[in-house]
């Protein structure tokens, strides 16, 4: 792991401030290519970070008998799955 991303939020906040450096096109080659590198790494650390969030909700799931929410949760109060008839 990378010893200069703090965490997952951190990483997010100096990603987008990248882009936005990036996006001005002020920079010259040489930094636009240094920081396209760092942006690299950032989203992969993201990314990382986010898959092992999923696996942990997945364990989560099977262990604690726990449901993901249905695509239509907040249409009404009852998150369970509603039957035929």
């Amino acid at each position: 792991m990378d010893d200069t991303i703090k965490d997952f939020e951190a990483a997010i906040a100096e990603l987008e401030a990248l882009v936005k450096k990036l996006e001005e096109g002020d920079l010259p080659l040489e930094a636009s290519l240094k920081l396209y590198e760092r942006g690299v790494h950032l989203s992969r650390f993201c990314h990382s970070r986010l898959e092992d969030a999923e696996r942990r909700i997945e364990l989560l799931n099977e262990r604690g008998e726990l449901r993901p929410a249905p695509s239509t949760f907040g249409d009404d109060d009852d998150p369970r799955p509603r039957g035929k008839g």
